[in-house]
C-alpha cells in the first residue's frame, strides 16, 4: 500500500506540475529571466564576523591540565583452584586505571582509595609522558580519599580552590583518563552541592558534589575544576540511567582534611558517637506510637535514634533509644548522613554538643566521640 500511494502522488505532483508550467507561460511568469536580480528575502544589515574571545574553560584546563596524571594499578590476586588444583597459576594479575592529580611539586598526589585499594604496584604517567613508580601512603575508604607519593621534583601542581561557596550553576571541569583516552577534557556546570544522600552505600560521610560534567569509568580521582583553574572537587563516582547519568565528587575541602590525616599519621581520624539512626517520617512516627507504648515520637520529619551502642560514647552522654537527634555542633541535621557529616566535622575526644528532642522537649548533651573501631 505504501508503495502504491508513491506512485499515485508522483503521478499527481507530475500532472499538477504541468498545469502550472501552462499557467505561468499564460500569465508571462515564465522563470528563465536572468536579466532581473534574485529577490530580496533579507535586510539584516551586514556586520563583521565575530572574533574569538577567551575561552575560559581552555585557560583554566591549560592551567590545571599538566598536573593531572594517570594511574595504572596492579594486583596479585590469589588463585585457590591453580593453588589445590594445579587449574592455571596461583596467583592472577588484575589491572586497573585511574587519574589523580598533583598538589605538591615533590610528587604528592590526590586520588581515589578505589583506585589504589590492594595495589601492589602502582604506576604514574603525567600529559609530558614522564613516568614514575607511585606509592600508596594511605587510603580512607569512608571518604575514598587517597594519597600516592612518586619521587621527583618540580612538578607541575593543581591549584587547590575552596569548596565550601560553591553554587549551581557554575562552571564543573572534569578532567582524567576515561576508558584508557588519556588528558579528556569535558565541561558541565554544578548540578547540586551537599548531596548527602548520593551513595547507595552507607556509612555516607561525604556532602557531594553533583555535576552534569561527563565523567565515565578511569575518570575517578581526577579533578573537577571551576573557571578559575582551580580544583573544587576530586571525581569519584557516578550514577548510570538510560539515556545520561549523573556525576558526583568529593568537596576539595573534605579530600584536603583527609590528605592531611593520611599525611600525618598513615590513615584519617572519625570521630565515633556509637547510635544506630533512621529517617522519622509522620507514617513512621504513627506506627511506632501505635505499636510501641514506651517509644512516643512526635508526628514529623527528624532522625531518629533507633538503636544505642553499649559502653559508647552516646550511652555515656545519655543519648536514648527513640531520641530525635536535631543539632550536632549548632547544625540542624535533617537525616542520617548529615549527622554523620557533621560528626566527621570533629575531632576525636573533643567534646561535641548534639541537641535532641525527647518527649518533646529539647535537650542538650555533651559527647566526647572516639576513634570509629576499624573492624566496621
Amino acid at each position: 500500500m505504501q508503495r502504491s500511494l508513491r506512485w499515485i502522488g508522483i503521478g499527481l505532483l507530475s500532472t499538477t506540475l504541468s498545469s502550472c508550467g501552462v499557467l505561468r507561460s499564460q500569465l508571462g511568469l515564465n522563470s528563465a529571466q536572468p536579466d532581473k536580480a534574485p529577490p530580496v528575502v533579507s535586510d539584516s544589515p551586514r556586520a563583521a564576523p565575530l572574533q574569538p574571545g577567551d575561552n575560559v574553560i581552555v585557560k583554566a584546563v591549560d592551567r590545571v591540565g599538566p598536573a593531572v596524571v594517570r594511574i595504572d594499578v596492579v594486583k596479585e590476586i590469589n588463585n585457590p583452584l591453580g593453588r589445590m588444583f594445579g587449574l592455571g597459576p596461583a596467583t592472577q594479575r588484575q589491572q586497573g586505571q585511574g587519574s589523580g592529580f598533583i598538589t605538591r611539586s615533590n610528587g604528592l598526589i590526590f586520588t581515589n582509595e578505589h583506585v589504589v585499594r590492594g595495589a601492589d604496584k602502582v604506576a604514574v604517567t603525567l600529559p609530558d609522558g614522564r613516568s614514575f613508580t607511585g606509592k600508596v601512603l594511605g587510603g580512607d575508604n569512608l571518604t575514598d580519599v587517597a594519597v600516592v607519593k612518586v619521587v621527583a621534583e618540580e612538578l607541575p601542581v593543581a591549584t587547590l580552590g575552596d569548596s565550601n561557596n560553591l553554587r549551581p550553576g557554575e562552571w564543573a571541569i572534569a578532567i582524567g583518563n576515561p576508558f584508557g583516552l588519556n588528558n579528556t577534557v569535558t565541561a558541565g556546570i554544578i548540578s547540586a552541592v551537599g548531596r548527602t544522600q548520593a551513595n547507595n552505600g552507607g556509612g555516607q560521610r561525604v556532602p557531594y558534589i553533583q555535576t552534569d560534567a561527563a565523567v565515565n569509568p578511569g575518570n575517578s580521582g581526577g579533578p573537577l575544576i571551576n573557571a578559575a583553574g582551580q580544583v573544587i572537587g576530586m571525581n569519584t563516582f557516578i550514577r548510570a540511567a538510560p539515556g545520561g547519568g549523573l556525576s558526583f565528587a568529593i568537596p576539595i575541602n573534605s579530600a584536603k582534611r583527609i590528605a592531611q590525616q593520611i599525611v600525618s599519621t598513615g590513615q584519617a581520624s572519625h570521630p565515633y558517637l556509637g547510635v544506630r539512626l533512621r529517617d522519622l517520617t509522620p507514617q513512621l512516627a504513627r506506627e511506632i506510637n501505635a505499636t510501641n507504648p514506651q517509644c512516643k515520637v512526635p508526628e514529623a520529619n527528624g532522625v531518629l535514634v533507633v538503636d544505642v551502642e553499649a559502653d559508647s560514647p552516646a550511652a555515656a552522654a545519655d543519648i536514648r533509644q527513640c531520641d530525635l537527634i536535631r543539632q550536632v555542633n549548632g547544625d540542624k541535621v535533617r537525616n542520617p548522613s548529615e549527622v554523620q557529616i557533621a560528626v566527621d566535622q570533629g575531632q576525636v575526644g573533643e567534646p561535641m554538643q548534639v541537641t535532641l528532642e525527647r518527649e518533646g522537649q529539647d535537650v542538650i548533651v555533651e559527647v566526647l566521640p572516639i576513634e570509629i573501631p576499624r573492624n566496621g
